[in-house]
C-alpha cells in the first residue's frame, strides 16, 4: 500500500488506488474520504535513459536520488515519460537517443539507428521491469506516479525541439521486422489503421498487467500530441480503451488527458472521458468537471517562468491553489539543457534557480494535509484578493499576492475563528489574532511579501 505522510504524523497507508472524490471531483480521494493533493517535479529521464549525440549529456538518472529530491521538497507526485522513439536524429540538442525501449529488437536487419530492428510482437521485459520497479519505488516512498503511454514528441520534430523523431520510431517501416507502417506523424496517433491501433491496444494492456495491482498509478494517454480531430479522437477512444480493460481487472487507476500542441483547446479535455487534465491555460478555476493538474510543461512555459522571476513563479502556484487546481513543474532536473539559460546544475546538484518554485508546490500540499479540502471550493467573492479556497463558515485559505491586508466574509462563520499566516514558499506559520465570525474581517499580514491566511473554526 502506499504510504502517505501526513503534516506532523507518521506515514499512514492509503486505501487503494486514487478515484475521483464525489463529495469534491476537484480532488482524487484513496477512499478515505480525504482529498488527496498531488503536486511534484517531473524531468525527462524518469523511465528512460537518453543520450545527446553532439553535446554533454545528463547523467543517467539516479532513481533513489530523484525520490529523495522529491521527497526533500514535499512531492508526492511526478510523470513517468515515455518516449517511443529509439533516436531523433538532427534534434535541436543534437541527435538523441532513447533506451530501453518497449519492444524486443532481435533483428534480422538494421534499423535507421544502426541496431538491429525491432519485432513488434516481442515485448522487451527489461523495459516493464524497469516500470515496475520504479513506481513500486515511488510508492514506498509515498509517491504517485502517471504512466505516460505515448508521446507527440515521438511521432514529429515539433517547434522547440525540431529533429525527426519518426526515423528512430518501432512503427516506422524501417525499423521492425513486422512490415508495418504506421504513416509517420498523420497517421500512428490516429485510428485509420486497425492494425496499428491492434498494436497499441496490446502495449496499453501489458502496461496495466504489469501495473495494475499498484496503487500509485494513473495513466497518461500522450504528451502534447497535435491537435488535429483525427488525433483527439485517438486520444479519446485510447481512454475509453483504458477503462474498458480495467474494469475487469482488481482496481481502476484515473486516465489523464493534457492538452495537445501547438493548437491545443482546453474545452477538448473537459469534453473527453479523461478523470484528470493538464490544460493550456495558466490559471483555471476548477469547476469540478475535472480534476486539474496544471503543469508548467504545458501552461507556463520556462521562458515566461524565468522572465516573470521567482516571486510571480511562487504566486502562480498559489493562485492555482486557491482556483481548487494542484500544480507540478516540468524540472529540467540535472539536464545541462540545450536551451541557454534554462538550468545551471552542479554535479549531481540541481540549479538551484528552481527552489523556490519546488518549495512552494511542496508549501501548498502542506497546507492542504491539514486542511479539510474535501469540502472546499473556489470563492473569488469571499476576499478581496479573489484568491480564496472555502468551506464557508468553516474554513478559508487566502492567497494575498501583494501582502499587506486583505478583507475576508466570514459572514457565513458564527463564534471564534482561528487564524494563521503561512510563508508561501517553505510553508512557515504564524499564529494569528482569532477572528469573530459574522461578518467582514480585515486581516493583516505579519511579514512583508505575499502571504497566505487560513482561518478556521474551533473545534
Amino acid at each position: 500500500m502506499l504510504l502517505v505522510a501526513g503534516m506532523g504524523s507518521a506515514a499512514a497507508p492509503a486505501r487503494g488506488p486514487l478515484h475521483v472524490s464525489t463529495r469534491n471531483p476537484r480532488y482524487f480521494t484513496d477512499g478515505s474520504g480525504r482529498a488527496i493533493l498531488l503536486t511534484g517535479s517531473h524531468t525527462w529521464s524518469s523511465l528512460q535513459d537518453y543520450a545527446y549525440a553532439r553535446q554533454p549529456s545528463p547523467p543517467r538518472l539516479d532513481y533513489a536520488a530523484y525520490l529523495a529530491f522529491l521527497r526533500r521538497h514535499h512531492h508526492n507526485f511526478f510523470r513517468l515519460w515515455v518516449w517511443e522513439s529509439a533516436f531523433n536524429p538532427n534534434a535541436k540538442q543534437s541527435t538523441t537517443y532513447f533506451d530501453p525501449m518497449p519492444y524486443a529488437r532481435p533483428g534480422p536487419g538494421v534499423a535507421l539507428d544502426g541496431n538491429p530492428r525491432f519485432d513488434l510482437a516481442r515485448f522487451n521485459p527489461a523495459y516493464f521491469a524497469r516500470m515496475r520497479r520504479r513506481i513500486v519505488a515511488a510508492r514506498d516512498r509515498g509517491i504517485y506516479v502517471s504512466v505516460m503511454l505515448f508521446n507527440g514528441f515521438s511521432i514529429e520534430g515539433k517547434g522547440n525541439d525540431g529533429g525527426d523523431p519518426w526515423q528512430g520510431h518501432p512503427l516506422n517501416a524501417a525499423n521492425n521486422v513486422n512490415g508495418v507502417e504506421g504513416g509517420g506523424s498523420r497517421g500512428v496517433h490516429t485510428l485509420s489503421n486497425p492494425a496499428v491501433t491492434a498494436l497499441q491496444e496490446a502495449y496499453v494492456r501489458k502496461v496495466i498487467d504489469t501495473v495494475n495491482d499498484l496503487d500509485n498509478v494513473l495513466y497518461e494517454i500522450t504528451n502534447e500530441d497535435t491537435a488535429s480531430p483525427a488525433e483527439i479522437a485517438w486520444q479519446f477512444y485510447m481512454i475509453r480503451f483504458i477503462k474498458r480493460y480495467e474494469a475487469a481487472k482488481p482496481w481502476q487507476h484515473p486516465v489523464g488527458m493534457t492538452v495537445p500542441w501547438p493548437g491545443g483547446d482546453d474545452e477538448v479535455l473537459l469534453a473527453s472521458s479523461a478523470d484528470w487534465i493538464s490544460p493550456r491555460a495558466a490559471l483555471p478555476t476548477a469547476d469540478g468537471r475535472k480534476v486539474i493538474l496544471n503543469d508548467t510543461d504545458h501552461s507556463y512555459f520556462w521562458i515566461g517562468l524565468r522572465q516573470d522571476g521567482a516571486a510571480r513563479q511562487r504566486a502562480w502556484v498559489w493562485e492555482n491553489f486557491a482556483r481548487g487546481n494542484q500544480c507540478l513543474f516540468m524540472d529540467p532536473y540535472l539536464d545541462p539543457s540545450h536551451d541557454p539559460g534554462r538550468n545551471r546544475p552542479v554535479g549531481s546538484q540541481p540549479d538551484a534557480y528552481w527552489d523556490t518554485l519546488r518549495d512552494s508546490l511542496g508549501a501548498t500540499r502542506r497546507v492542504g494535509e491539514r486542511m479539510d479540502l474535501v469540502a472546499m471550493s473556489p470563492h473569488a467573492e469571499l476576499a478581496s484578493t479573489t484568491f480564496c479556497l472555502a468551506n464557508p463558515g468553516r474554513e478559508y485559505l487566502v492567497y494575498l499576492p501583494e501582502g499587506g491586508r486583505a478583507t475576508v466574509d466570514l459572514t457565513a462563520a458564527h463564534g471564534k475563528l482561528r487564524a494563521e499566516w503561512l510563508h508561501p514558499t517553505d510553508g512557515a506559520r504564524v499564529r494569528g489574532e482569532p477572528a469573530a465570525g459574522g461578518g467582514q474581517r480585515v486581516f493583516t499580514a505579519p511579514f512583508t511579501g505575499d502571504a497566505v491566511l487560513h482561518v478556521w473554526s474551533k473545534p
